[in-house]
């Protein structure tokens, strides 16, 4: 994994773009030496974190798991 300065990522970011999607290494942006971000490449078989369709569970029927005695006591 290589680091570049935020300065030369934005001087550059086309032609550092371009060599991840090629070499498929990824690149940490870092300011005043600290990392700030990571450039990784593209994976459509990745999930990526944050897409909260992944974590929930859909019912289809919402009164079925408390039963329906359980459901009018709900009310």
């Amino acid at each position: 994994m290589r680091t570049l300065a935020i300065t030369d990522f934005k001087a550059h970011a086309l032609q550092v773009l371009g060599q991840i999607a090629e070499t498929r290494e990824s690149v940490v942006v870092t300011k005043r030496g600290k990392p700030l971000a990571e450039v990784i490449p593209y994976s459509p078989d990745v999930p990526r974190p944050g897409k909260l369709a992944d974590a929930l569970v859909f019912e289809n029927d919402i009164l079925s798991p408390l039963g329906e005695d359980m459901w009018d006591a709900c009310k």
